[in-house]
Parts: structure tokens; C-alpha cells; sequence
């Protein structure tokens, strides 16, 4: 039987993971990337503007889209490869970033930096 949480991120009965374990995947990945990618801060704040629940909800599915396949450990450049394994990663964030920018706001920012500084 699967595990029940008290909150269900996708709405599929907790099947494909609930909220916590979508943020610990992420911050876990956040974690190994830190280094690879030059604008973690902006990654973060990206997450921080998803889960805003006044984002539209086109930002949201563009944003969670490339957020998941940032956190997925399958994807075209695996990133264990050194040197190489964010580089499509980083291309996908990239262009979803750029996509929904006017929908980071100043607040998601301030929120990422501070996250980077605790979890850091």
C-alpha cells in the first residue's frame, strides 16, 4: 500500500510524490548543482516562484516541467558525467526561466537567497 501524507504536490493520491518529497529531491539536487551552475540563485527562485500560489498557472507548468527535469536523475546528459552532466539542465532551466521571467518577483529572489544561505 503506499505511503499517505498530509499533502498530495501532484493531486494523483500521492503516487508520483507528495509535496516533501518533491522539496527534498530538489534540494538534494540543488545541492549537487550548486557548483555546475552559475545561477543557482536564479534556479531557486524559479522553484520559489512555482510554488507561489499567485503565479499563473501557464509559469507554473513551464517552471515545475524544467524543475522536474532538473531533479530527474535520467535525462539526456546524465549528471554524474563531470563537467558535462548539468549542461542540458541548465539549457531547459535556461529557456523556462526566460520563458516566465516577469513572474519571478523580487520576493521569490529574496527567498532564494536566503535558502542558499541556510542550506549552504
Amino acid at each position: 500500500m503506499a505511503r499517505q501524507s498530509g499533502s498530495d504536490f501532484f493531486g494523483f493520491g500521492g503516487k508520483l510524490g507528495d509535496e516533501k518529497d518533491v522539496r527534498d529531491k530538489f534540494w538534494r539536487t540543488a545541492k549537487k548543482a550548486a557548483r555546475q551552475i552559475p545561477y543557482m540563485e536564479e534556479v531557486v527562485a524559479a522553484y520559489y516562484c512555482a510554488m507561489d500560489k499567485n503565479t499563473p498557472l501557464r509559469a507554473k507548468g513551464i517552471l515545475l516541467a524544467a524543475l522536474g527535469y532538473f531533479v530527474l536523475p535520467v535525462d539526456v546528459i546524465p549528471d554524474f558525467v563531470v563537467g558535462l552532466g548539468f549542461t542540458d539542465d541548465i539549457a531547459v532551466l535556461t529557456a523556462a526561466i526566460t520563458a516566465v521571467s516577469a513572474h519571478i518577483k523580487p520576493a521569490h529572489r529574496k527567498a532564494a537567497k536566503q535558502a542558499i544561505a541556510d542550506k549552504g
